[in-house]
């Protein structure tokens, strides 16, 4: 388990380096279409600190904001803040904050920089699915999340891979706007240049990219937090219980989005696991492993 701390830790470092690269990138193609590689990629730069410093403080907040999460009141969710005080008295681990979603999706998320400054947010949904067995099983593996420090790393990725997307976004937008603009001598220089088309196609390339670093994040450390939230709770059908009902439930959670969806506990998104020629295609952007193998996993306990 110390071991798997540690690997987070560095992972952090690599994610917030991957990501700063892609982003330079970006920079280079946007110069090399526009024909301005110098201050495309000193902006590149500029960004991609700037992104890095707040991704680290911030994200936390930000990923809370962007799924209209809100405190839960002590007094209302009293069955909630019961059961993640038991569990934290169980791992060790200082009470996170807590925050309810409405959204009839059963789903959470954990959240934050560290275990000191975390978060856990559930749905209503989970709330009134979920019998109180199951639920703990749920939280116990958001708290897993905690002490593993897997929140950091899936923290980070939420603003860093939107700020990858919208940097793309307006990048293209910006060379079909100044598109009548610039002058036909200028047009022809792009047109002969080849790092033109290849800028543009790193435009392209670089939000699929940032996509898949995003899935790789998720997909292990799901199964192992199925199996340090065991061995909190010491009562594997709970956690299969919840599964099960997730697995069964069809709702999709409105809540998430493309920048969020590798940090709730199932896949909240729908069309991601979709069978068909592309299977193999959107198995690569998959942000979970499929609820069947988890089950089975665990199950084997």
């Amino acid at each position: 388990m110390y071991d798997l701390i540690a690997s987070n830790k560095r992972r952090s470092i690599f994610l917030l380096i991957g990501f700063a690269l892609i982003l330079v990138v970006v920079g280079v193609a946007v110069g090399a279409v526009l024909g301005n590689p110098v201050f495309s990629v000193t902006v590149a730069l500029i960004i991609a600190g700037t992104m890095s410093i707040v991704s680290y403080w911030k994200s936390d907040t930000i990923a809370l904001t962007v799924s209209r999460a809100k405190p839960a009141d002590e007094i209302e969710y009293k069955r909630l803040h019961n059961l993640v005080e038991g569990l934290c008295i169980a791992s060790g681990l200082p009470k996170p904050r807590l925050y309810v979603i409405d959204d009839p999706a059963p789903n959470a998320f954990a959240t934050g920089r560290n275990p000191k400054h975390a978060a856990v947010a559930v749905t209503s949904g989970l709330l009134e699915k979920l019998d109180r067995v199951e639920l703990e099983g749920v939280l116990a593996h958001e708290l897993s999340h905690i002490r593993n420090y897997d929140i950091l790393v899936a923290t980070l990725a939420v603003t860093l891979v939107g700020t990858i997307a919208l940097l793309t976004d307006i990048a293209i937008r910006m060379m079909w706007w100044n598109g009548g603009r610039v002058s036909r001598q200028n047009d022809r220089q792009n047109t002969s240049n080849p790092l033109a088309f290849v800028g543009f196609a790193l435009l392209i390339i670089a939000p699929l990219v940032a996509r898949m670093m995003q899935a790789t994040i998720s997909r292990r450390r799901e199964t192992l937090a199925d199996v340090s939230a065991c061995q909190i709770t010491r009562y594997p059908p709970g956690l299969i219980s919840a599964l099960e009902k997730l697995q069964a439930d069809s709702t999709v959670t409105h809540s998430a989005s493309m920048a969020t969806a590798h940090m709730w506990i199932e896949q909240p998104l729908s069309g991601v696991n979709d069978e068909g020629r592309l299977a193999g295609f959107h198995k690569l952007f998959n942000t979970h492993p499929p609820l069947s193998e988890r089950i089975a996993l665990l199950r084997e306990m």
